[in-house]
């Protein structure tokens, strides 16, 4: 479709329209779902297969843990669903619950974290004290995107995209568990976190595709998500990150 547009000594233009934000239900949506399938694939052998509520984890925190963060993935699919169908009433209600549930997953995944560098940790991981880093550089970046996704709530493109990319990078943790040449990613980090970035790849590309531009928040929370996953393997290598993690192992004994 396109439209014609007169300005005073310039030709007739044709000006094609852009698809705008009249998909954005069907974009996020579906890949709310995909979000979902991943956490799935991810945990099926070890936590949905396994029975949930007698799969065989460490202790009753990582089952609180484990619930936290599904009922999360859970709510996006909801909260996707209340906006597609127009009761965005309903779904700011249940925004303020996923913004206080956001906020425990926060709490809950630093002590599930600091609960397996106690226990030290569990193969194929590499050293527990530099894998340390990878859960709390993760909830650094949810964390930070939830925060500004509850400032811009009436601002609802940027807000569901901050939304869309915190839960991204808490996809690193599925990702990672999914079998790769005989072991899990975990055993490959990178691929794991490279894997977490496909999502954003998929939001720029939606991006340029309905309003031929990256829309600010897919800019810079992208830009913030792959900077935090890319320098803390580096950091968690360092004497600094080494004495850190061995001071809190040390304390939680």
């Amino acid at each position: 479709m396109a439209t014609d547009t007169v300005h005073p000594g310039q030709p007739l233009k044709r000006v094609a329209s852009l698809p705008g934000r009249r998909f954005d239900h069907l974009f996020f949506s579906i890949m709310s779902f995909v979000m979902l399938l991943t956490v799935f694939a991810g945990f099926a052998r070890t936590y949905f297969l396994a029975g949930v509520f007698s799969a065989p984890l460490p202790n009753l925190l990582i089952h609180v843990h484990g619930a936290a963060f599904s009922c999360w993935i859970l709510l996006l699919i909801v909260q996707t669903s209340l906006v597609s169908a127009g009761r965005i009433d309903i779904h700011r209600r249940l925004g303020i619950a996923g913004f206080l549930l956001g906020c425990s997953m926060v709490v809950l995944g630093v002590l599930a974290a600091t609960d397996s560098l106690r226990r030290g940790g569990s193969p194929p991981n590499p050293d527990p004290k530099s894998f340390y880093i990878v859960p709390l550089t993760d909830l650094l970046v949810f964390g930070t995107l939830l925060f500004f996704a509850f400032r811009d709530r009436r601002d609802s493109p940027a807000h569901k995209r901050l939304i869309y990319i915190a839960t991204a990078s808490l996809l690193v943790a599925a990702f990672g568990r999914l079998p790769v040449g005989g072991a899990t990613m975990n055993a490959h980090l990178s691929l794991a976190a490279l894997c977490s970035e496909i999502f954003l790849l998929a939001l720029v590309i939606y991006d340029l595709w309905s309003t031929h531009k990256v829309h600010r928040v897919t800019l810079w929370a992208g830009v913030f998500m792959i900077f935090v996953q890319q320098v803390r393997l580096p950091v968690a290598g360092t004497a600094a990150w080494q004495d850190f993690a061995s001071w809190v192992q040390n304390m939680v004994h």
